[in-house]
Parts: structure tokens; C-alpha cells; sequence
């Protein structure tokens, strides 16, 4: 059997030859590629699989669809010959820029190639023997220290709490562990679950005689809980606190890969130090010196997404079964009905829907009956929830459009935010073009 049928025969379980010639002729994407690693697949890989003029809707990396803006797209185009053809400014130039612009002392910023550098040069310079960390989380708090032997105690979140970290008992085991380094993802991912940045405060002062306390604040921004959520400003002034900061995450520019922490000035500058000169490229900036001007697009942007959180949210409670938790994040940890495979599934969405989706079996105290699904415009998320009510009908024999699904187990969970935000913007008006199948045919 070659990799393709393979593939297709876990789409759901038995499949006919023709299903299997259907699976492929429907986007032109060969599925084993998403076997062959054990992280998502990259974009560009199935973009390059799936051959010119395919459409995949992206629904694994979690980056901010309005940001930059059309019009910063172009002025980046117009200046793109310069940024490719010259070194960039040095690294501490652009940190000192970067921390004008944010407001931030410069001696408390440290700015690297993405937040996973950071990861590992604080792995290297300030973990010395262990660390505690809840799971899930982001994969590198867990993977990093351990490539380099360090210990690493892992607090596993439950299911039946919703994945929500009990800060008292995580300080707990802290201490029955002796744990020397301490992390909270704050939002966390994959769950989006946000904690007040008066308990994160507090957390800090009791571990205060820890090596390290480590906050993650890469999803930080996509949060509507507080008006201030960040701890970053309380970091700068504790004696062994760092927050980190993805601005990749935020800013809708994975590809050019920067990010910063902060600290307090020994911390920083000691990272700061070990850090190449040019370690950050021209395209990065480029983009740092854009932000002062576009500041309230910014701001528009996480409005928007705000809102498409709240309505993605509603329509995937719609799909029988599907128990959807909440999220402050730019993306939701849903869990599927038991007899769904998340792997058929995934695989099933990209074959058949164009559409790319982050199933969770790889990641510690998770397993693939949870999938991660990164927040989109409305159009987008009838197209996903199209896909998930086809795959449902066509291999577990539900009607694609049951009858009091609202009702879903998904709804014990909405109700952890009560308190709706006072920044939201209505959604512009929808223009021609967008995939509207399912709405149109539930009216």
C-alpha cells in the first residue's frame, strides 16, 4: 500500500479505492506528510505538496489574521529590495529602539531571534538542575531542559478542571519537588486559559527564592481580561523574575521570527550578552520601527479578533458533541466526540477542505482527542465547521445539521467568562467571495 492510501485508510477508517482517488482529487494534498515529524507540518510544506493554485486555510499557527494591515503589506513590498540587500543595525540598536517604542528601560529588554531562542539561552545560562512546569503547554518549556539533562517536573493540569492552573497547589509542588525554576504560560497554550495578573504577582513574590520564575506572555496580548494584563513592568523590578514576549504571535509575522524578554538588568544583560550582534534580521527592523506608526491599527486588530473569538467560540458549539473550552487565547482547545480520531480528522480537513488544523496527541498531558483550532474571520470558521459536520455524516452517520445541538457539552464551559469586554468593534460588513455554504444552508 503506498503512503497515500495509507493515509486515506485513516480517514475515518475503511474507505473504497474511489474515496481514496476523492481524498486526493478534492485539494491535490498528499496527508502522509503530516506523519512525518512530530510537529505540525509547516505551511509551506503542504503548500508545496499541495502544488500551485491550492487554497489551505490555516487554522494550526496561531498568528493575528488583521495585522500587519494591507497597507503595511505594501510598504514593506515597496522597501523590500533595501531590507534584503543590507545588514540590519545591531541588536542592541534595535532593542534600543524597540523598547522606545514600548516604553521600556533597555537595560531590562533582551531581543532574540524568536522566543524560543530565548528559551534555550535561559536554558543554558540560568537552569541549573531543574525545573517545574504545568502541562500542556508550549512544547519547549517541556523539550528544551531536557535535551540538556536538566530535570523537569511536570504539574499536570485536568481535564476536569479545564485544563486551569491552581496557582496555590502548583507552588506546592514546587516546593515538595524542590524545583530551582519555575513556569507559568500565562495565556497558556493549548488551553487559553488566563490568569489574573494579581495572582501572577503574587506567585512571583512567594517563589522569590527561587534561581528563576519564568513568565510566558506570548499570547498576552490576544487577552481581554484586564485592561493590563502584563506582569512585565513587576518583573523588571523582582529579583529573579522574566517575562517573555512572542512578537511573531501578536504582530501576524511568524516568518520573520523576533521576540524579547524582560528583566531585571543583571538578567537581561547577561542574556543579553551571549546573544549574537546581528541576531536579528532587517525585516525585524523594519517592523519595529513600523509599530510607533501603526499603533491603533494594532489595537483595531486585537479588537477584531476579540470579537472573532466570541463567535467562533458560539459556532463551534454547534457541532454535536464537541466540548469547546474557553479561551483568552488567539485560538480554542477543543476535545471531540469520542468516537472521532483528532489524526483522521486532521487528515480528513486537509484532504478534503483545505484546511490545516493542530491535533494534540504529540503534546505532554494531552492526547488526539483534543485538537487546537487558532481563531479566523467567520467566513473561515463556517468553512472549518462545514468540514467537521462532513466528516462527522460521512463516517459516523450524524446529521450534518442535528437539531438542538446548542445544547452541547461545550456550553458547561462557556460559562467561566461571564464578563464581556468593553473593546469590541462590530464586525465590517461581509463583501462578496467568502465561504458561506453552511450558513446558507441552515437558512
Amino acid at each position: 500500500m503506498n503512503d497515500l492510501a495509507a493515509t486515506s485508510v485513516l480517514v475515518g477508517g475503511i474507505v473504497t479505492e474511489d474515496q481514496r482517488e476523492d481524498t486526493v482529487a478534492r485539494t491535490g494534498i498528499d496527508t502522509s506528510i503530516l506523519h512525518k515529524g512530530a510537529h505540525s507540518a509547516s505551511y509551506f510544506d503542504l503548500a508545496r505538496a499541495a502544488g500551485e493554485g491550492a487554497e489551505i486555510v490555516d487554522f494550526c499557527i496561531p498568528c493575528n489574521p488583521y495585522f500587519p494591515t494591507p497597507e503595511m503589506f505594501d510598504e514593506l513590498t515597496r522597501e523590500l529590495k533595501s531590507i534584503l540587500k543590507y545588514y540590519p543595525s545591531d541588536s542592541a540598536t534595535i532593542t534600543k529602539k524597540l523598547a522606545s517604542v514600548l516604553g521600556l528601560h533597555p537595560q531590562t529588554v533582551a531581543m532574540a531571534n524568536g522566543s524560543t531562542e530565548l528559551i534555550t539561552w535561559i536554558d543554558h545560562l540560568l537552569v541549573k538542575e531543574s525545573l517545574a512546569v504545568p502541562i500542556p503547554t508550549f512544547g519547549r518549556w517541556t523539550d528544551q531542559p531536557l535535551e540538556t539533562g536538566k530535570r523537569v517536573d511536570m504539574f499536570p493540569l485536568q481535564e476536569r478542571d479545564g485544563f486551569r492552573l491552581d496557582l496555590e497547589e502548583y507552588v506546592e509542588f514546587i516546593r515538595e519537588r524542590r524545583s530551582r525554576v519555575a513556569v507559568v504560560c500565562n495565556v497558556n497554550n493549548p488551553d487559553g486559559n488566563y490568569l489574573p495578573r494579581r495572582d501572577i504577582i503574587r506567585f512571583m513574590d512567594q517563589l522569590s527564592d527561587l534561581d528563576l520564575v519564568i513568565i510566558d506572555e506570548s499570547f498576552i496580548d490576544f487577552s481581554d481580561a484586564e485592561r493590563y494584563p502584563s506582569v512585565g513592568p513587576d518583573a523588571v523590578i523582582r529579583p529573579n523574575a522574566v517575562v517573555l514576549k512572542s512578537l511573531g504571535k501578536n504582530f501576524g509575522l511568524h516568518g520573520i521570527r523576533f521576540g524579547y524578554m524582560l528583566s531585571n538588568p543583571a538578567i537581561a544583560g547577561k542574556i543579553a550578552k551571549m546573544l549574537p550582534k546581528w541576531n536579528l534580521n532587517s525585516l525585524a527592523e523594519k517592523v519595529v520601527h513600523m509599530i510607533q506608526d501603526h499603533e491603533m491599527e494594532y489595537e483595531e486588530s486585537l479588537r477584531l479578533l476579540s470579537r472573532d473569538r466570541r463567535s467562533m467560540g458560539r459556532e463551534l458549539q454547534r457541532i454535536p458533541g464537541l466540548t469547546v473550552f474557553p479561551s483568552q487565547g488567539n485560538f480554542y482547545l477543543v476535545k471531540l466526540p469520542t468516537e472521532w480520531s483528532g489524526v483522521a480528522l486532521r487528515d480528513f480537513l486537509v484532504a478534503n477542505h483545505g484546511i490545516m488544523t493542530r491535533e494534540c496527541g504529540n503534546k505532554l498531558g494531552m492526547t488526539s482527542q483534543f485538537m487546537r483550532l487558532v481563531v479566523r474571520p467567520a467566513g473561515d470558521v463556517d468553512r472549518l465547521v462545514d468540514g467537521m459536520l462532513d466528516y462527522s455524516q460521512r463516517f459516523h452517520g450524524r446529521s450534518v445539521y442535528e437539531s438542538d445541538t446548542l445544547e452541547s457539552t461545550s456550553r458547561r464551559w462557556a460559562e467561566s467568562y461571564d464578563e464581556k469586554p468593553d473593546n469590541l468593534v462590530p464586525y465590517p460588513q461581509r463583501g462578496g467571495g467568502e465561504y458561506t455554504a453552511r450558513r446558507a444552508a441552515v437558512s
